[in-house]
């Protein structure tokens, strides 16, 4: 090996000591792989390195390349090295004059080292060197194959790849030396590329640099498609561009420039015309400038139109105060609903506090109550009793925060939530406002709209609400909120704290009757084009459907099956039938069919162990069954109905109190030891659960064990504890109404609930007798026959 030219070697740095002839001069890569029959430049740094680059040029020897394990490590030892290399010949050394140290090498051939020499400032190693296998047939002539195929696509997919390394890739005719180009070239780490040089075999060889390039490829041709797709687009956007240019040239040519100066003149008048505050109004202006700048065929310019549109259309200006008459506040109320005394008494009182105190922060109303009650036309009567607009907007199965706040203008087809639009609706900036069914929100990926509401409904910030879509604020504290659900529990706590709650409890039965009388029999008339004197309903046929024909708790029903009667009548009015219609109760049975509904409560309850409980639903109150039986068995209590957890204790607790009164009720022990007992709630469809079926149980149970009837007349609600105290429940008001529509006569109910007594309508009161129970021996001694 001749010296290679200039050499500039540091002779300080000469080893006196000779080196074994037997040994290579290793230099520690810290991210490089060379491999044989590769050229490549490097460059060294480290002390011990340039010593060793110097030693091999002085003496004309070869060196061999070495990764190293970690490449943070500046002073690798023999442990940091991995134990294949590559021998090299150095073709080129340089200085540079800012003392860096660059070489030229070339790979000659794979070495394994077996051990370190030491006693030299630089490494050196013995070893092995690993013949280049030349084995030839079908497997490695078709690897070679596949793998020159890869190569000739990474090229055309690489099109700044040199024309030379291209040449010389398509002039190798060895699978090995065509492997070690290819990894050579490779975007990977540099663990990948020693698995390689140490990878000896050509078959496996040639599959790890197949698996890696095809891996490449996959990632150059997803970026070329991405990059097609980019400069697309722009030449896309280029185009429309220069058409615009032509088409205002175009424009210009006919005279046709400046065609919507009347339209923005129209614009800035309407901005001065809409009262708006002077922050909105800067912005509007502004809107309006970047609208004179954009050309109408672009697609931004019906955006800012749209957006000036609807701020001009929104009511701005500070509405009049009107005055709020009160007598003729009640006479609407009253002409509207029927009943609902305390509901009307406290609307009347938050109008009169409205009218004493029209700028004050009035409470938000939320009407709770079952479907069908009332609670949307009561908004309504509101709105008509202030002589203000209405407006209502549906939240049922709102899942976004864009429905109340809106969505940005960033996005194509933004528009503004449901409050603003409502108000835009409305044109009225002091609108009475129902929110309905603000208990039936839910919460998504975009946000939870229950929280959007905190700000609309609370009088302390809703004076600055911002749109998301208007990006201004507007002042929603003159607009009277009303909102409206059917329970209170899924209305998140927070949202609930800002509303003051009026309950709305079902219709009795004769409630039910003067609502129809009243109401819905002259809105079905003028429904089906009847006149009222082509029809006469008797009482009895209308209670004859409320009885037989409907089962709720408001009134939605009735009024459907009342306007099939009519219809009926409807029929034969267009037949040419004369002379007034009078529908009786054989008449209902003749349209409406069999009865739907009946009373099932002296049926059921002729067998021990059935007893009548009370139930409270979200649409109003509602009888259940606790039906108990006894079989032979071990001793185990079985539930079945779809009960909640909650009620299955209440079971458990009615048993264990039924166990240890056994002595005072006569029941024999051995009845539980050797007995099963099945309670089972019918319309096991349903889910049930809550505590107040607790005294029912306990009474079914030791109807069962006793052999006494409980007494068919009679339902019950209460919630039990194991030392037979009868614990107070919720939904009394409900459960009697319903106790009394299913024909019950009696009722007995916790001594501690003696406080709901006066919320019972006195309709109901006189027709049930009402037993109040401090333990559960009353409600054996009310309860059971004897």
């Amino acid at each position: 090996m001749t010296p290679p030219p200039d050499v500039n070697a540091d002779a300080s740095t000469e080893v006196k000591q000779p080196l074994p002839t037997d040994a290579l001069i290793v230099v520690p890569m810290r991210n490089m792989v060379l491999f044989p029959e590769v050229v490549l430049p490097v460059t060294v740094g480290r002390s011990s390195s340039v010593a060793a680059i110097q030693q091999a040029v002085r003496e004309q020897r070869q060196i061999m390349l070495v990764l190293q394990r970690d490449p943070q490590d500046n002073q690798p030892g023999p442990d940091g090295l991995y134990r294949v290399g590559t021998v090299a010949n150095i073709l080129r050394y340089v200085t540079s004059p800012e003392g860096g140290h660059h070489l030229v090498c070339q790979g000659v051939q794979r070495f394994r080292i077996d051990e370190f020499v030491e006693g030299y400032p630089f490494l050196l190693a013995r070893g092995v060197h690993l013949v280049e296998p030349t084995a030839a047939g079908p497997e490695v002539e078709a690897r070679f194959l596949v793998l020159r195929s890869q190569v000739g696509e990474v090229f055309d997919l690489l099109p700044q790849a040199p024309p030379e390394l291209r040449q010389t890739v398509e002039a190798t005719t060895s699978p090995g030396l065509m492997a070690d180009l290819a990894a050579t070239y490779l975007d990977s780490e540099p663990a990948d590329k020693q698995g390689l040089l140490e990878t000896v075999d050509l078959v496996p060889r040639l599959d790890r640099v197949s698996k890696l390039l095809a891996h490449r490829l996959e990632v150059l041709r997803l970026s070329a498609e991405i990059g097609k797709q980019t400069k697309a687009s722009l030449d896309t956007r280029q185009r429309e561009v220069l058409l615009r240019e032509q088409m205002a040239a175009i424009q210009r040519e006919l005279g046709e420039e400046g065609s919507n100066k009347q339209e923005l003149a129209d614009l800035d008048k309407a901005i001065g015309a809409a009262k708006m505050p002077a922050e909105v109004e800067a912005v509007a202006r502004k809107e309006l400038r970047r609208l004179q700048r954009t050309p109408e065929a672009a697609g931004e310019y019906s955006m800012i139109r749209t957006y000036l549109d609807i701020l001009i259309e929104l009511p701005w200006a500070p509405p009049q105060s009107k005055d709020i008459d009160l007598a003729e506040a009640r006479r609407v109320l009253d002409g509207d609903h029927f009943g609902l005394e305390k509901i009307k008494q406290r609307i009347v009182e938050y109008l009169a506090v409205r009218k004493l105190a029209p700028e004050g922060k009035a409470p938000i109303l939320c009407f709770v109550g079952p479907p069908g009650v009332g609670k949307t036309s009561l908004g309504q009567s509101i709105a008509r009793a202030m002589g203000r607009k209405f407006a209502r907007v549906s939240l049922g199965g709102a899942h976004d925060e864009a429905e109340i706040r809106g969505h940005r203008r960033t996005y194509i087809g933004a528009m503004p939530g449901n409050i603003i639009q409502a108000i835009r609706k409305a044109q009225a900036r002091d609108c009475v406002m129902m929110l309905d069914e603000i208990d039936k929100m839910g919460s998504g990926i975009h946000g939870d709209p229950a929280a959007a509401m905190l700000e609309v409904l609370d009088p302390e910030q809703n004076s600055t609400f911002r749109d998301n879509y208007l990006d201004v604020p507007f002042d929603l504290s003159r607009v009277v909120f009303i909102t409206t659900a059917n329970m209170l529990e899924t209305i998140p706590g927070p949202l609930r704290d800002r509303m003051e709650i009026i309950s709305l409890s079902s219709y009795t039965a004769g409630e039910k009757l003067q609502i129809a009388k009243r109401y819905l029999v002259r809105r079905q008339l003028e429904a089906n084009g009847l006149k009222p004197d082509q029809v006469e309903i008797e009482d009895a046929a209308l209670s004859h459907i409320i009885e037989h024909y409907t089962r709720e708790a408001g009134v939605r029903s009735l009024e459907r099956e009342v306007g099939r009667v009519l219809r009926h009548i409807a029929v034969e009015v267009a037949e040419g039938s004369t002379g007034p219609k009078h529908v009786d109760v054989a008449m209902v049975e003749k349209i409406l069919g069999p009865p739907r509904f009946e009373n099932e409560v002296a049926m059921r309850s002729t067998v021990p162990g059935v007893a009548t409980g009370l139930a409270w639903t979200p649409v109003g109150g509602d009888i259940l069954f606790i039906e108990a039986t006894r079989t032979p068995g071990s001793g185990r209590l079985v539930l079945t109905g779809q009960l909640g957890e909650v009620m299955r204790e209440s079971a458990q607790a009615a048993l264990s109190l039924v166990k240890s009164m056994a002595t005072t009720l006569k029941i024999d022990a051995v009845n539980f030891e050797k007995s099963d007992i099945h309670v089972h709630v019918p319309a096991g469809a349903t889910p049930k659960d809550g505590p107040s079926a607790g005294v029912a149980m306990f009474i079914a149970l030791t109807s069962l064990l006793t052999g006494r009837t409980v007494r068919s007349d009679t339902a019950m609600t209460g919630e039990i504890s194991l030392r037979g105290l009868v614990l107070p429940v919720g939904g009394i008001k409900e459960k009697v109404v319903a106790a009394a529509s299913a024909g019950i006569k009696r009722v007995m109910l916790p001594a501690r609930n003696k406080r709901d007594y006066d919320d019972i309508p006195e309709e109901v009161r006189k027709s049930l007798e009402f037993i109040w129970l401090e333990r559960v021996d009353d409600a054996v001694m009310q309860g059971l026959q004897p």
